[in-house]
């Protein structure tokens, strides 16, 4: 047995559902981009989205530190300053860097999803749960 771990990360500016493991397995099967675990995003950016930024995060952004695209696997505008973004890997300040990539920029980001786990809406910021049995079946491939 290890010591416990998280299932990503969250930066310091980020809120959102977070778990935490100290099953090696669970925590790899979680993490690792192979897997394509969605995970899924609120944004709330500084400017209006419009329909063309949304294509372009769906058709993939070139990051600065790596040549090879990164595209979203979902994304939709729920509202004109409201992203939703759901990824399928995690680089270093992933959502920042490609929001900023199509003209615009970050100003809350909040995970709302893992799977098919969402945050659930009665759980307030800083508070924990075991998962239930029903939760680890949402999280299931």
């Amino acid at each position: 047995m290890q010591g416990v771990q998280a299932v990503g990360r969250l930066d310091q500016d980020t809120t959102g559902l977070l778990l935490l493991s100290d099953d090696g397995q669970f925590i790899h099967r979680m993490s690792s981009p192979k897997k394509h675990v969605p995970k899924v995003y609120e944004v709330v950016t500084k400017h209006p989205i419009d329909d063309s930024q949304v294509q372009r995060l769906l058709a993939g952004v070139v990051l600065d530190d790596d040549p090879k695209p990164v595209r979203a696997a979902a994304c939709e505008a729920p509202g004109p300053l409201h992203l939703r973004l759901t990824l399928l890997e995690g680089k270093y300040h992933q959502v920042k860097r490609m929001v900023a990539a199509v003209g615009n920029r970050v100003e809350g980001l909040h995970r709302s999803r893992i799977g098919g786990l969402a945050l659930p809406e009665d759980l307030a910021p800083g508070q924990w749960r075991w998962l239930s049995p029903a939760d680890l079946e949402l999280l299931k491939p």
